[in-house]
């Protein structure tokens, strides 16, 4: 098929190669603009248009595509279809319209749950016991089209980045199959029930909040990992949890204050239960196990995290 592509960060990328794999004749790959990164500012190529560039397919990087312009241009490709995945730019009625088959999305829940920009964060933390890829046919809405493929998946213990990982592996290979098949997967519309939206996660929702339970503290950890870090911080130094354990998940410890160290091994009172961490950073060093870290800065129990 003759095929445009649209999608940013790495989750995008699976699907894009994919399509390339496939053998579709990927006309042009639109992708958002440079941005600078990190501390030099420089300006970073998301990581879609470092692997289109590497396999010598054309680029796209426009801020917008709301000008008659880029629509035209859009058009002029004369697509059987747009693929898009997280691209991150709204897409106009007239983009939409201008395939043949229209655009379709590959969207990292089961819908209707989880609409929105952050559905695998908001799955973890809502303690959801699976989630899923769902194949959108897309239009106006956000995230309300048409489903033609969902699959599900367990989130079990899984990091927001490994199941990121896992759903756009999960999400290439549906991709795929639906564009093999393309009529034979009729456009079904969402239910009206179990609506959800995934907000964007906000950096502020990452600080540590030891006065919940110890199993929605873990979830944070889990959420937030690897980015933007679920973080204490102590004597004015950020410390990022990226892995922990539940201890006493049901059980207040007693005259334990939510927040307070319980032991020198960086086990942390919650409300209630308790938490233990198994992998931190400290800011600018390396993640290393909690063990190795508290032989270089011993966290003695009674200590206050905040």
């Amino acid at each position: 098929m003759r095929i445009a592509f649209m999608g940013t960060p790495p989750f995008a990328v699976p699907t894009l190669a994919a399509l390339h794999a496939a053998g579709h004749d990927i006309v042009a790959v639109y992708s958002q603009p440079p941005r600078p990164a990190q501390r030099g500012k420089k300006l970073q190529k998301s990581p879609v248009q470092v692997w289109a560039e590497e396999h010598g397919l054309p680029v796209r990087t426009p801020r917008s595509l709301k000008s008659e312009e880029a629509q035209a241009e859009f058009a002029a490709l004369d697509l059987d279809v747009a693929v898009v995945a997280a691209y991150g730019l709204i897409l106009p009625q007239a983009v939409l319209d201008a395939p043949r088959e229209g655009c379709l999305n590959v969207h990292g829940s089961i819908l209707p749950r989880w609409r929105g920009a952050a559905p695998v964060q908001r799955a973890i933390l809502a303690g959801d016991a699976e989630t899923g890829v769902t194949i959108m046919q897309m239009d106006a809405g956000l995230d309300t089209g048409a489903m033609r493929l969902v699959e599900k998946t367990p989130v079990a213990r899984k990091s927001a980045g490994a199941l990121t990982d896992e759903l756009a592996e999960m999400g290439a290979l549906m991709m795929v199959r639906t564009l093999s098949e393309l009529h034979a997967f009729i456009p079904e519309a969402q239910p009206d029930d179990g609506v959800t939206y995934a907000a964007k996660i906000d950096k502020s929702e990452a600080r540590l909040d030891f006065l919940t339970s110890a199993v929605q503290v873990e979830r944070q950890v889990r959420a937030f990992n690897p980015v933007p870090g679920a973080f204490f911080e102590l004597d004015g130094e950020r410390y990022k949890i990226l892995a922990a354990e539940v201890v006493h998940p049901a059980d207040t410890v007693a005259g334990a204050t939510p927040g307070l160290t319980l032991d020198d091994a960086l086990t942390i009172a919650c409300n209630p239960g308790a938490i233990r961490a198994t992998r931190v950073q400290r800011a600018g060093k390396p993640a290393m196990d909690a063990a190795e870290l508290l032989r270089g800065r011993a966290i003695a129990k009674g200590t206050r995290l905040a």
